[in-house]
């Protein structure tokens, strides 16, 4: 497996991961529920936590990947 390669499958794994994250906490902020998983517990808004901008910035790094290829 080359460079390339691995970094195609890092970025998908992550861009998965962190989009499932950010799933469960709207999901969660959804039914008035309050953040139980990495994001700061204190967070009223899951679209203003760290978990929003760390999918948005794995799925960019991944369509650019993916336009470099």
């Amino acid at each position: 497996m080359n460079a390339v390669q691995i970094q195609f499958w890092v970025l998908l794994i992550g861009t998965i991961f962190a989009w499932y994250n950010t799933s469960l906490e709207i999901i969660d902020w959804r039914k008035g529920k309050k953040c139980k998983r990495g994001c700061p517990v204190n967070a009223k808004n899951p679209f203003l936590s760290p978990c929003i901008y760390g999918a948005l910035f794995f799925t960019a790094a991944f369509i650019l990947n993916l336009l470099i290829k």
